[in-house]
């Protein structure tokens, strides 16, 4: 290489030895800018309580004159030293949210990683990489905004915290701003919120629990319709402890099994399961910082009159019912013509404690109070058949068509299925008008074997709005007496069809959405769909107001009889006394009722016709 050309490399190199120093330098700069720009205004993090309070989202109901629930409508806290927070519970926090709080600097790129993996594993995400300083930032000195640069900003400041603080400072600040749902805010008002006692007297069942709210409070509040997953997760984070040596076997068994007594909100809830129901939409839709920080007036669909006789109706005869081996009851009230709940009771008395005393709530108490019946999977018994036979008269049969009631092997002699009907006599030929009206077993399994076809009574049924999760084989013939799990509320709207001669409206809950500004950022749009023919709807309303053809099983004067208006009605028992179910309407309202026991245990002679109905009936009375 000539001389000329080791001059020309020595400079070149030279020149980009000086590039990589400046630019690397300007890299340097740019970044201690950028964090001196974002850190400049960090705010002390111990004057947290001095921020603006966010303005309430509230819940009315359909005319906005009663309020039903305040959505942080104040922050409730109380500020606690850290010293006096049990150690269990630290232990607990640290194991949930971030187990290498004292190892990294803010950042967890360990933990990251692992939750980008166990994300990528699940196809979606179930795990977060924020530790505990940034869920402070977060949730303390930024705006709920999801954008790259407040990102950048939560980085930045968390390091910044970092610098400033020691671990078990930012930790009491980050205890005492932690929002644990219900307006409670930091530790402390959680467990007075939640149990009714101080935060020092938690025990391990009871922190667990509280840590266990964190990713998702409004969803996973014990006062919601999701309390079994909020145990679910306090289990899995007893075991994760126990794992990581943090407790014993036996202080795991032991808090698995602790009863759990949460502490009854009354002072600012009314028609509560309906209204965690309404959370729970507006959770999924428009996420927490909605629910916590927008300020929105939200206009639901309850009519509070309406859902205050249906609670009375149901506080009222309670005791009857337990004389029946029943502890619980729930009842929806829909308008047929628009969808719209116009009252909901998930159980006999929200602000009750479980029964009996010592069991574990969506375990195995006969009453759990939070837990919404109407929208959970039960058994609906002959309260399903109208759907078989509205397929039957679809399909071109009527209700003079004649079927043999008798005894019948439907299946095999190695696999007998043998029904029998309610009072074990059978009748010989009887319409298909007086099969259904005096609800006989044998008629109705030859009517969905023979006429409606199990296929097409699956189709129809989806088609009406009840999801029956699995495929028509599953279900059988059984499935007409009610062998097949359903939901009050798809019922009770299913029924609605027939109430408006085939239209099918999907339940309504929220009416319309405005914010602050009294802008309406959400309106119900809800049209109605043709879902059966007209002749079909009335012949079935025609059979459920037969009280003639009703009366040799049912009485010429039950419980579902009203002889000067017309009202329709279906009754349903299951098996050994587990559900009765009372489903009835007029043009103008549709009223569903469940009568059992939250654990499944059977009730005593308890058809649908003794229980279920004179509370259905209770309503309907003060409706007309």
């Amino acid at each position: 290489m000539n001389k000329k050309k080791k001059e020309n490399l020595k400079k070149y190199s030279l020149s980009i030895f000086y590039f990589s120093v400046i630019f690397f330098l300007t890299a340097v700069l740019l970044l201690l800018s950028l964090f001196l720009f974002f850190a400049r205004d960090l705010p002390r993090p111990e004057r947290y309580t001095d921020r603006p309070t966010a303005e309430p989202t509230k819940i009315y109901d359909r005319d906005g004159k009663n309020t039903l629930y305040v959505i942080h409508g104040e922050e409730k806290r109380e500020v606690i030293d850290i010293e006096e927070v049990p150690d269990h519970f630290i232990n607990t926090l640290l194991t949930a949210e971030d187990s290498n709080f004292y190892e990294h600097i803010g950042i967890d790129f360990q933990g990251i990683l692992r939750s980008i993996l166990l994300n990528f594993q699940a196809g979606r995400t179930i795990a977060g990489g924020s530790t505990i300083s940034q869920q402070f930032v977060r949730s303390a000195l930024l705006t709920p905004e999801r954008k790259v640069m407040r990102k950048i900003r939560e980085i930045i400041l968390t390091l910044e915290l970092e610098r400033r603080y020691s671990k078990e400072e930012i930790l009491e600040f980050y205890l005492n701003q932690i929002p644990f749902g219900s307006n409670a805010y930091g530790i402390e008002s959680a467990a007075q919120i939640y149990f009714n006692k101080s935060s020092t007297e938690l025990t391990l069942a009871e922190s667990a629990t509280l840590v266990s709210l964190i990713p998702a409070p409004s969803y996973l509040s014990p006062y919601g319709n999701n309390l079994e997953e909020l145990l679910r997760r306090k289990n899995r984070l007893l075991e994760r402890m126990h794992l990581s040596d943090l407790i014993t076997a036996e202080e795991l068994e032991e808090a698995k099994e602790e009863e759990l007594v949460f502490h009854q909100p009354k002072d600012y809830l009314r028609a509560p399961h309906f209204v965690m129901y309404v959370k729970e939409i507006l959770e999924t839709k428009y996420g927490d910082d909605f629910l916590e920080e927008e300020g929105f007036s939200v206009y639901t669909t309850i009519d509070f009159e309406l859902q205050k006789k249906a609670e009375n109706v149901i506080k009222e005869r309670m005791n009857s019912l337990r004389n029946h081996g029943a502890y619980n009851a729930a009842m929806v009230v829909i308008d047929p013509k628009t969808g719209d709940i116009l009252a909901m009771v998930g159980s006999a008395d929200y602000f009750q404690e479980p029964l009996p005393s010592g069991c574990r709530p969506g375990v195995d108490c006969k009453f759990d109070p939070f837990t919404n019946v109407t929208t959970r999977n039960r058994q609906p018994g002959s309260a399903f058949k109208p759907f078989v036979y509205a397929t039957a008269f679809e399909n071109g049969y009527s209700g003079e068509n004649v079927v043999v009631d008798e005894m019948t092997n439907f299946g095999t002699p190695s696999n007998p299925y043998i029904p029998r009907n309610y009072d074990g006599l059978f009748r010989g030929e009887v319409t298909l008008r007086e099969a259904l009206a005096q609800s006989l077993n044998v008629p109705s399994v030859k009517v969905l074997k023979d006429f409606a076809g199990l296929r097409k009574s699956v189709e129809n049924a989806r088609k009406f709005g009840i999801n029956l999760a699995y495929s028509p084989d599953f279900y059988g013939l059984p499935l007409v007496l009610g062998g097949g799990d359903v939901k009050l509320l798809e019922m009770t709207s299913a029924y609605g069809i027939f109430a408006t001669e085939g239209y099918r409206n999907t339940p309504v809950f929220i009416s319309k959405i405005i914010d602050k500004d009294n802008n309406i950022i959400e309106k119900n749009t809800n049209t109605s769909r043709r879902v059966l023919q007209p002749s079909v709807a009335k012949e079935i309303t025609s059979i459920l107001q037969d009280n003639e053809s009703r009366a040799p099983v049912f009485g010429w004067n039950s419980p579902l009889y009203f002889p000067f208006h017309e009202v329709a009605v279906k009754t349903g028992s299951t098996q050994n006394f587990r559900d009765a179910w009372t489903i009835g309407y007029t043009k103008d309202i549709v009223v569903g009722v469940w009568v059992g026991n939250n654990d499944n245990s059977s009730m005593i002679n308890a058809p649908g016709v003794t229980t279920a109905a004179p509370l259905w009936r209770s309503f309907i009375e003060s409706t007309l």
